[in-house]
């Protein structure tokens, strides 16, 4: 990455760990559930910005910057698995970022004039493997390091991050559609000038 995509991805990071920060202190959902519980996290929005203007890499990398505050939230403050949450919920954000921004580019949602009414159905499907993952981490990954399954989690945690996915959802095709928010990434993220054509179609 050269300076700016460097410090786009700094910035974006910044603003996915504030987003996060805000909505979960702010809009808990269940304060206490036996030994973890469910909040508001808008970090996505860093992550589907950075993954659709920045490509898959960098999407992946704020996805997980984003979700350290996330991780710590609920390793410590709203549950009780410490340092496996702070690496386990950046990982799954870290794969959201990488999906995205992975769809965005082989699909060439930007190259397309309908990219704001196909980013929708984007993000959606970025979000799977994270969904996947969540299961798989409070069936498996939490039995194996700690000798008990979270299954009450997943009712909890899955609606809720769907929901939160789907709002996002929206408001990415929104963005995507934006012409003014467009150019205003394109001019921080490269150097040389080149056209908005080829940025969306390679998605990097």
């Amino acid at each position: 990455m050269n300076a700016k995509q460097t410090a786009f991805v700094a910035m974006m990071s910044a603003l996915g760990l504030l987003l996060s920060a805000i909505s979960l202190n702010v809009a808990p959902w269940l304060s206490s559930v036996g030994q973890g519980g469910a909040a508001l996290d808008l970090s996505h929005i860093a992550t589907f910005i950075a993954a659709i203007f920045g490509g898959p890499i960098v999407g992946a990398i704020v996805g997980f910057l984003s979700g350290i505050y996330a991780g710590y939230y609920f390793g410590y403050v709203l549950g009780t698995l410490g340092l496996l949450s702070v690496i386990g919920v950046p990982f799954g954000k870290a794969l959201t970022g990488l999906t995205a921004g992975f769809l965005y580019k082989k699909l060439k949602i930007g190259n397309n004039p309908r990219s704001s009414t196909l980013t929708i159905p984007v993000v959606l499907g970025s979000y799977i493997p994270e969904s996947l993952y969540t299961i798989a981490y409070f069936l498996y990954i939490v039995q194996y390091f700690y000798g008990y399954a979270m299954t009450f989690m997943i009712p909890i945690v899955i609606p809720k991050a769907w929901i939160e996915i789907t709002i996002m959802s929206l408001l990415m095709g929104a963005l995507a559609g934006n012409t003014g928010f467009k150019e205003f990434i394109f001019r921080f993220l490269y150097t040389q000038k080149m056209k908005k054509s080829e940025h969306l179609a390679n998605g990097s």
